[in-house]
């Protein structure tokens, strides 16, 4: 069964029943409160407000280290289903043909699945038209040996926790393509001098041509290709769009970091996260608080306050359905990897665990495709 034709269906037959609904309250908050890779232990934790749900995300153990994935999907789930079924292997093909993990793998990585989702859409979208319009942030990290590689495109965002003196620092180590951020309109007006609507303010939001958020993704075809703005193709806002040149980019960007000791955890999230907690109070309540379910705690902080904005309680919040929910918070995908302080110790190369671990997180978590 292919990616497209099972999006997404209730996600509670791919669980244990340990890891299931949140108490049996919110029937919308999925977790794993606690798993072992060959890094640390992690636990994992998604919220659904959209219906389908559109945000993916993974953690596996591979020949090359611990891949972590977050892809929040928008317009629809099929691109964040793409990369969920084929990024990982796009990787470790990359890592053998280069000759090991580095920043260049992942960017060949991301750029081999931009374009396989291309011709996967220009074969099909005549069909399933809605191939030109979705689009995914892609957040990818790989842990091997020690190193520390990140590669973004979107708005998704991974924080490292590094402690010293008992006192935890958030350090971000994910750049951002939203066009809420200044420098972001900047690089876009700097791209596009001669069009005045690269970038517009629209009901307080700052929007790409008026119409999306994010600078840079995976899909969202028809505003990256002439050939996607004309039937059967209707773009979101019921107008044509002129294009002269694409308005988005795939183009990641990449971060390294050797770990050290002091590195204590990562936090991996989609935007849905982000809006309703800072970087440095996320870091505080992980160091603060037991490591078992841990994604699931800083889901359910987010969702209190995406209650309190609204003037309303959780408990409130709770009760209402995916497609309506979306009015009071974004999908949210969490996951949390603690690191075993040993990777910061010395250049011994541990990317993998041992078969039991490998067994344990060799799993793409809340993945449809496992229905």
């Amino acid at each position: 069964m292919n990616f497209l034709s099972i999006c997404w269906r209730p996600l509670q037959r791919c669980l244990s029943p340990s890891d299931a609904l949140d108490d049996q309250r919110d029937s919308y908050l999925w977790h794993k409160d606690v798993g072992h890779n060959g890094v640390g232990h992690f636990s994992v934790a998604v919220a659904q407000a959209n219906e389908p749900l559109e945000d993916q995300s993974q953690i596996r153990v591979g020949p090359f280290g611990t891949f972590i994935g977050i892809y929040d999907g928008h317009g629809g789930c099929e691109a964040s289903q793409f990369l969920r079924t084929c990024l990982f292997s796009k990787i470790e093909t990359f890592a053998e043909r280069l000759g090991g993990m580095s920043s260049r793998v992942l960017k060949e990585a991301l750029k081999a699945a931009e374009e396989e989702f291309l011709t996967f859409a220009e074969r099909n979208w005549h069909v399933i038209p809605q191939l030109a319009s979705v689009g995914s942030c892609c957040l990818a990290g790989v842990i091997h040996g020690g190193n520390l590689y990140i590669a973004n495109v979107g708005d998704s965002r991974v924080v490292l926790g590094t402690v010293k003196q008992g006192r935890v620092t958030a350090v971000r180590l994910s750049e951002e393509h939203n066009a809420g951020i200044l420098e972001v309109r900047d690089e876009l007006k700097a791209l596009h001098p001669d069009d005045p609507q690269i970038v517009v303010l629209k009901h307080g939001v700052w929007r790409v041509k008026g119409i999306i958020q994010v600078s840079r993704s995976i899909g969202d075809l028809y505003l990256k290709r002439l050939v996607f703005n004309r039937e059967p193709f209707h773009s979101r806002n019921g107008t044509p769009i002129t294009l002269t040149k694409p308005v988005l980019s795939a183009e990641p960007a990449v971060h390294e970091r050797f770990l050290v000791t002091e590195d204590q955890f990562l936090i991996f999230a989609s935007d849905g996260l982000w809006e309703h907690i800072t970087d440095q109070e996320a870091c505080k309540f992980v160091q603060a608080n037991p490591q078992t379910g841990i994604a699931k705690k800083l889901v359910k902080i987010a969702l209190q306050q995406a209650a309190k904005k609204r003037e309303m309680r959780y408990s409130d919040l709770r009760k209402i359905e995916p497609g309506v929910r979306r009015y009071f918070h974004d999908d949210m995908s969490v996951i949390v990897v603690h690191l075993n302080p040993k990777l910061g110790s010395g250049p011994v190369q541990r990317g993998l665990g041992s078969l039991t671990d490998r067994a344990n997180v060799s799993i793409d978590v809340f993945s449809s495709n496992n229905l």
